[in-house]
């Protein structure tokens, strides 16, 4: 690319989505060309500098991939990259960067959102008053239950600092154990695993889809969890293996789920969870907060920037692993 030339950025978004707000900010520093297909990408990759995703289910990346000529970054406005992290990218070069931090906040307020409504029953609360019916109930209190989160990257951090605000008491799973934690009481490596999942009152899944982690929670996590024990899945549905879930759930083996994600999206309307009493249903949204969409470009805008400059990136995934890896890891 000569100097004098606007680097170019492909945009690459679902078909049914407009380009986000705020590339405004761009006007007169790129050239941004719009693609909904995979003939559409093929067309604005063949030139582009950069490529931006905001579909983070997309498999067309991988598909259009040799038409790409001087391609010098990919960024996901999304945590999780699974689904661009096909081996040719996997191998070549090129970073990777993701959304790492935007959603935290907003998925640990759900979490907290999801644990009070088991504790406080706050679903048959609501049925009796859709009812008109007075009936006075004892509830749990929060404080002191243990929690477990699989995860300890951003939002798993976020999600501990919040429910340790709230007097829980939460420890994580990670790729290794740590002996001292300034978010978590402690941090358990892979092989405690299934030993820690029969001590929590609640598991929260916020770690990112990869080999490691697909269908990791099945029949054997199920039964090593606690019958009393509430499952609350924000990370990626395929680390869930749903029919195990469905049995065990039916069987007691673990007493209520909150999924915000599924093997399948959107989850088809004959599912048999949308019919559990135990389950609750959110819609893939667990971080979108009103602004996101703006927030996200922002968060580009900024790196944009530091590309232009020549400086690092921030939030470069380790494409053999699948995720930022935090410091000093």
């Amino acid at each position: 690319m000569a100097s004098s030339e606007l680097p170019v950025i492909a945009l690459l978004t679902a078909p049914e989505e407009a380009p986000p707000p705020g590339l405004e900010r761009l006007d007169g520093r790129a050239i941004i060309n719009h693609a909904t297909s995979r003939e559409g990408l093929i067309a604005a990759i063949s030139d582009a500098d950069i490529l931006l995703v905001t579909d983070f289910r997309t498999r067309i990346v991988a598909e259009a991939w040799p038409y790409a000529k001087r391609l010098q970054w990919v960024h996901a406005t999304s945590a999780g990259v699974d689904a661009l992290l096909f081996p040719e990218l996997i191998e070549s070069p090129i970073p990777v960067t993701n959304a790492r931090g935007i959603f935290d906040r907003a998925i640990a307020e759900t979490v907290l959102g999801m644990v009070l409504m088991f504790a406080k029953d706050f679903r048959t609360t609501i049925a009796l008053q859709q009812r008109h019916e007075w009936r006075h109930r004892e509830t749990q209190r929060i404080q002191d239950k243990h929690v477990l989160v699989f995860g300890a990257g951003s939002i798993g951090r976020q999600i501990a600092r919040m429910l340790t605000a709230a007097g829980m008491h939460v420890e994580g799973i990670a790729s290794r154990e740590r002996s001292e934690d300034q978010d978590f009481a402690a941090i358990h490596g892979p092989e405690a695993f299934y030993e820690q999942l029969g001590q929590a009152d609640y598991v929260v899944i916020a770690a990112p889809l990869t080999e490691s982690t697909r269908g990791l929670f099945d029949v054997k996590a199920f039964k090593s969890m606690a019958n009393n024990a509430k499952l609350i899945n924000i990370g990626r549905g395929p680390i869930v293996v749903t029919q195990d879930l469905i049995i065990a759930l039916r069987n007691g083996d673990i007493a209520a789920a909150a999924l915000d994600v599924f093997e399948e999206e959107p989850l088809p309307s004959d599912h048999p969870l949308w019919e559990m009493s135990n389950v609750f249903i959110s819609h893939h949204m667990a971080g979108d907060f009103i602004g996101w969409r703006s927030a996200l470009i922002h968060q580009f805008a900024d790196n944009f920037e530091r590309w232009q400059a020549g400086s690092a990136l921030r939030n470069i995934v380790d494409k053999k692993r699948g995720y930022v890896p935090p410091e000093g890891s």
